[in-house]
């Protein structure tokens, strides 16, 4: 492992690549910590501090969930608040319009022209999502006291209150598009997916937190009354490996499906006749089933709460805004019907079963035993539904494993979230990205991979 590290410093393409990654991460998490002028820090953070935890379903479990899935924090309000979320939604919108309308469907089947019209359509939806999210959080601050005096009241100071709207509205869209533009130039010059990679780095950036809430709550007595005894640390620091493993586990596990090559008689000599695989990946969505889940699930927490805090008397919204909470059996009910409903539905979207099946027969292949064409097509259309649900159950597990861990153990869901969830998978994604993107580079260069110098070192499901 370290005789890898160092040939990857001995490739001098491969060594800008990576150091200009981390510069370009590095200026994304100075840029975190820019505050927007014209907020009240101090009142900010008591208003944080104030605001109904994770198990009632307040305002913070929407900032938390936002900060893990955009690498943006509105719990500080800085000019990278909305993260890179509105470049995200753009590109999820028109990924499902291109599936539905016949002209952008179009245009993804014109190469590299569509893709960059396609491209520069998501930009300014990009800029549109921005405005419209950046002004809601602005008046949503105004309304809750976060501004200061002089610039949140346009009776009393009008050019001043309008300066804080243009100039917060201006440096939040200017910061997303800054971090889309990052994310770009990471593509293109540097290593990795570069708006994964800001994601991930957001992501990693909290585990610190973590572990010093582990640290300076630890003890090593074994009778006593500590929160965090010596059983606990060793439960999570297994738990942890062990979910890191299963999660690498169901990112690489494909279904193979036998791929026959017809042979071509061209003169005297005989083409094709190989024989190779279909590769179908059990977790077909990856981690959108369980962002769009966790996401629709935060606002019934929040609107219940707030019927219940209207109507004092009623103990059934209060028992309602209690079981969606995170650690409520509601919630983890809605949460594993969501999550299927999501993988079968982003499968649908993504999973071209004619299309797949009309390419196999113009490049004549076909799958043995079976007629190209329809049959062909419901075959695989049958075999991802299969795969589909076991891939659905292991992401139910996944996401549920933080919940049940910090209601068993009583420890803060910042710490149970590295056990499993969102955020752990989008790290284990693009982790096993960047290292497959690594060791493609060192092996171009007959360098050996992460497991060794031999042939058979490269990591497993990464060369298909």
């Amino acid at each position: 492992m370290l005789k890898t590290f160092a040939n990857i410093f001995k490739v001098r393409e491969l060594r800008n690549k990576i150091l200009f990654t981390l510069g370009l991460l590095a200026v994304y998490r100075v840029g975190f910590y820019v505050p927007l002028p014209g907020v009240d820090q101090g009142a900010l953070s008591s208003y944080w501090s104030k605001t109904p935890g994770s198990d009632t379903g307040g305002a913070q479990q929407l900032a938390e969930a936002f900060a893990m899935f955009t690498g943006g924090n509105l719990q500080q309000s800085t000019i990278f608040g909305l993260g890179i979320m509105p470049y995200i939604s753009a590109s999820i919108i028109f990924q499902l319009l291109g599936t539905v309308v016949p002209a952008l469907e179009k245009l993804k089947q014109e190469g590299e022209a569509g893709r960059k019209k396609l491209q520069e359509y998501t930009r300014y939806a990009t800029v549109a999502i921005c405005l419209i999210q950046g002004a809601f959080w602005l008046n949503h601050m105004s309304r809750s006291g976060l501004v200061h005096n002089e610039y949140n009241d346009f009776s009393a100071n009008f050019f001043g209150t309008l300066c804080f709207w243009l100039i917060g509205v201006t440096a939040m869209t200017a910061g997303t598009v800054f971090l889309m533009w990052l994310g770009e130039q990471i593509d293109e010059y540097g290593i990795g997916n570069g708006v994964s990679l800001i994601i991930m780095s957001g992501i990693l950036a909290r585990m610190p937190n973590a572990v010093f809430w582990v640290a300076e709550n630890a003890s090593i007595d074994v009778g006593g009354d500590a929160q965090m005894g010596p059983a606990k640390i060793v439960f999570l620091i297994v738990a942890f490996v062990a979910v890191i493993a299963g999660s690498i586990l169901i990112t690489q596990g494909q279904r193979r499906i036998p791929i026959q090559q017809a042979k071509q008689t061209r003169g005297r000599k005989v083409w094709g006749g190989q024989r190779h695989y279909l590769p179908l990946r059990v977790n077909h969505g990856g981690v959108m089933p369980i962002i769009f889940a966790s996401s629709l699930l935060i606002f019934p927490g929040i609107m219940l709460d707030w019927l219940a805090n209207f109507f004092e008397s009623s103990g059934f919204l209060r028992m309602l805004a209690s079981e969606y909470g995170r650690s409520g059996f509601l919630y983890s009910v809605s949460y594993i019907a969501l999550v299927y409903f999501f993988a079968y539905f982003w499968t649908t979207v993504q999973f071209q079963p004619k299309e797949m099946a009309n390419q196999l027969r113009d490049y004549g292949s076909f799958i043995p035993g079976l007629r190209p064409g329809k049959r062909t097509a419901d075959y695989l259309e049958t075999v991802m539904t299969r795969i589909t649900y076991v891939g659905a159950g292991f992401l139910c597990l996944i996401a549920l494993i933080p919940q049940i861990i910090a209601s068993a153990m009583n420890i803060p869901i910042q710490v149970s979230s590295f056990l499993g969830g969102t955020g752990l998978l989008i790290v284990v994604s693009v982790g096993l990205d960047l290292v497959q993107r690594v060791e493609s580079n060192l092996i171009m260069r007959n360098y050996g991979g992460f497991l060794g110098d031999s042939g058979g070192s490269r990591i497993k499901g990464a060369y298909a």
